[in-house]
């Protein structure tokens, strides 16, 4: 089987939701709970399928921090490592060789690029977002609105 109809057979068992924008070229949509999507881009060139998703925005202060972050998280990963783009912006990005693109393969790389994406999320935004988050839970308090979605951050804010 051709490495897109390993992909699409993939994706359509799984029922993940995804666009093919033209054959070997997929963009995924990743479920999360922190980070309430991650959207992918599984690519095929002629000697790798390419995978690409978005974390999140370039850090508005810490900068240091986030790269070390990154840095060491990679030690861990499978399969994608952790890159920044000429704005800053974070990114999960790996390779698999053709010749090692099955279900199984599949399935633990998005697994690793979902694991990381959203589990690395609310410590990034911690770390790279500190003073926006306390300026929404402010602005947020002072209007009376939900603080719902920022409950996770709670303790980023000094009473």
């Amino acid at each position: 089987m051709s490495v897109d109809g390993v992909i699409k057979e993939f994706l359509d068992e799984r029922e993940l939701q995804y666009d093919r924008r033209e054959p070997g070229k997929f963009f995924v949509t990743l479920p999360g709970t922190k980070k309430l999507q991650t959207n992918v881009w599984l690519v095929e060139t002629s000697h790798a399928l390419v995978v690409e998703a978005f974390v999140c925005r370039r850090p508005d202060q810490s900068f240091e921090d986030v790269y070390r972050f990154l840095l060491r998280r990679n030690a861990r990963l499978y399969g994608v490592h952790y890159t920044i783009d000429a704005e800053g912006d974070i990114y999960l990005v790996g390779r698999v060789g053709k010749h090692a693109v099955t279900a199984d393969e599949l399935d633990r790389v998005l697994g690793q690029v979902l694991e990381a994406a959203d589990g690395d999320f609310n410590p990034l935004l911690e770390i790279g977002f500190a003073d926006a988050i306390r300026r929404e839970w402010a602005w947020r308090v002072s209007r009376g609105e939900s603080l719902a979605n920022l409950a996770a951050f709670q303790h980023l804010v000094s009473e």
